[in-house]
């Protein structure tokens, strides 16, 4: 299984404001430009940021602005704001109940995925947008 890139450039994203939004403007052609990808997947990104109140649009004067503080802001709201999907795993819909395994898949599996998924979702809430810029200013 595997999750759109949105997440990927979400982070990207708020990287680029946190770090450049008091020295420039932040607009979708300058982040596009960071990413190598279209201002308009851009846009519909930001959107989804703005929504979830992760960061701010001013029109008239233009550009992107974080509306929390970087260490306020985590790796899991990030995925929640942008990614679609609310669980990891999507159960096949009907498993055969006249085979023994269909008929007790659920529950074998359920509270091992809800766990699996509780573990990654404490994982990216312990690790902040702050963090990740000390690490990206670390690496420059």
């Amino acid at each position: 299984m595997q999750f759109s890139s949105r997440f990927t450039i979400a982070t990207h994203i708020l990287l680029c404001i946190a770090m450049f939004e008091n020295e420039q403007k932040v607009t979708s052609n300058f982040l596009a430009g960071s990413i190598n990808t279209n201002p308009v997947i851009i846009r519909n990104i930001l959107g989804l940021l703005s929504s979830a109140g992760i960061i701010e649009i001013k029109a008239g004067i233009g550009g992107a602005f974080l509306s929390k503080p970087p260490e306020k802001i985590t790796l899991l709201d990030i995925f929640k704001a942008v990614e679609k999907e609310e669980s990891l795993f999507h159960f096949h819909e009907s498993p055969n109940p006249q085979c023994p395994i269909g008929r007790t898949i659920h529950s074998v599996m359920d509270g091992k995925i809800e766990t699996i998924q509780s573990a990654m979702e404490n994982e990216m809430n312990n690790i902040t947008l702050s963090r990740l810029l000390e690490d990206a200013k670390k690496n420059m």
